[in-house]
């Protein structure tokens, strides 16, 4: 199942009318940790607070939010054993954007609002950059034909799932309780609040640019917004910030589809696939032919495509099918 399977609409401007509203939870909750990460993490600097904030951050950007959330729960670009899957979507939620259902929700509709032909503001990014700031970090938008959610039993019914749902906030918060007693309020501070702000916002930030300016190789005919490659955050958003490339393969677990294109989430993927742990990886080479995807071949003139025949990461993986 890709997101696309998963949005119904039947009304024709289901993606484009719609007002913004202010959501005081998600407003307050960001803020709030906005304002202890202005005021009280240079006071309660620590380089070990300062790791723990790197290490806790890698860890649920790339476990919890990329390979959990996207790469798997809402793309299933591979599959895992079911502890595993449980794990990194519980590392996902501590991110502290949303539940596991409610993420899969804003995504799918997102994705979906795009590659129409007209969608609204809020859906594609397309106010003035504080505007937007003020949109996506504090507010929702509420759409006066909004589509239907067909989302699969297996995750919608799933007990596990509906818990964190019901209690994502909470959950982000409880992970403040062992920081503080063990490395007292330096490490709440950073591990915490500076960890939400920075790994939220910098979700937004890539957002917004991805769907403004960048580098881009592949034109999806028809959509209302392309994405873009945002080469200097390939890395620290663990291949996230390889947008245009996923605008073109949303099924693809690899998102840096060119040799310098750093995609560490698939890196880490790779690894645990070679360990036995994660199989049935998809590539771009196995997802089905889109007549709305089109080259871009201006911008392709300086790359080698690091798939099939030249990446040897897919020549093991479909020696091993």
């Amino acid at each position: 199942m890709i997101d696309t399977d998963r949005v119904f609409a039947t009304h024709l401007n289901a993606a484009s009318s719609g007002v913004v509203i202010w959501s005081p939870v998600k407003s307050l909750w960001f803020l709030s940790n906005l304002l202890i990460a202005i005021i009280a993490a240079p006071i309660f600097f620590t380089f070990s607070a300062f790791f723990i904030f790197l290490i806790l951050t890698t860890i649920t950007l790339c476990f919890g939010h990329s390979l959990g959330m996207h790469r798997l729960l809402i793309h299933r670009s591979y599959e895992c054993p079911k502890w595993m899957e449980y794990l990194f979507v519980y590392l996902g939620v501590l991110v502290g954007m949303a539940g596991p259902i409610g993420m899969l929700k804003q995504h799918d509709l997102r994705d979906w609002a795009q590659r129409q032909t007209h969608c609204h503001d809020y859906l594609l990014h397309g106010s003035s950059i504080f505007k937007d700031a003020w949109w996506q970090l504090n507010c929702e938008l509420k759409l006066n034909h909004p589509p239907q959610f067909n989302i699969e039993p297996e995750v919608q019914d799933n007990s596990f799932y509906q818990f964190l749902e019901s209690t994502w906030l909470l959950q982000a918060l409880l992970i403040g309780l062992p920081l503080y007693f063990i490395g007292g309020i330096s490490w709440l501070v950073w591990g915490l609040s500076v960890r939400v702000v920075v790994s939220v916002g910098g979700h937004w930030l890539i957002g917004y640019f991805a769907h403004n300016q960048g580098e881009r190789s592949w034109y999806v005919k028809g959509a209302a917004v392309q994405g873009h490659n945002i080469r200097v955050a390939g890395f620290m958003s663990m291949g996230e910030a390889w947008h245009n490339n996923h605008h073109a393969f949303p099924g693809s677990a690899m998102l840096g589809l060119y040799k310098d294109e750093p995609d560490p989430g698939w890196w880490v993927l790779n690894a645990l696939n070679n360990l036995g742990f994660v199989y049935n990886i998809k590539l771009p080479e196995h997802l089905p032919p889109r007549q709305e995807l089109l080259l871009e071949q201006q911008n392709l003139s300086n790359k080698v495509r690091r798939y099939p025949e030249q990446c040897e990461i897919a020549n093991f993986i479909n020696k091993v099918r």
